[in-house]
């Protein structure tokens, strides 16, 4: 398999939006959680619906951390990642990493009517039908 790995909520259009923009702009590739091989799977935590994960071949991210290592792994967050491993000693910044993730991940309603992108699990009928 080929890491690293985003997986993310692929029913969710907000998710998807990041999802997209992590695939454009970082070297991870993304996969949906109804897309998941039994591989991946398998790597996963149990409450893996709970939240997006970033698969590396030695360690999985999960939920803040995640969408960190993912963003960090784009152009301009490589130029911050020393900064942010240094950061991640400290238990504060990590709660408020995590607590930012779940503001965004508990509200993906109200983001999705600001950054959305249609599903890949939905066809192209079921969103003309929403409307």
């Amino acid at each position: 398999m080929e890491y690293p790995v985003f997986v993310f909520d692929d029913d969710c259009g907000f998710c998807t939006w990041w999802a997209e923009a992590f695939e454009g702009y970082a070297t991870v590739r993304t996969v949906g959680f109804s897309e998941l091989n039994p591989e991946l799977r398998e790597r996963l935590p149990d409450d893996y619906r709970e939240c997006s994960h970033l698969v590396t071949e030695g360690t999985v991210y999960s939920c803040g951390a995640s969408t960190e290592e993912a963003l960090l792994r784009t152009g301009p967050g490589s130029f911050v990642r020393p900064v942010v491993e240094r950061l991640r000693e400290f238990e504060v910044y990590r709660g408020l990493r995590e607590w930012g993730y779940r503001q965004g991940a508990d509200n993906r309603v109200f983001w999705g009517k600001v950054l959305s992108r249609t599903p890949p699990a939905r066809t192209a009928h079921e969103t003309e039908t929403d409307e």
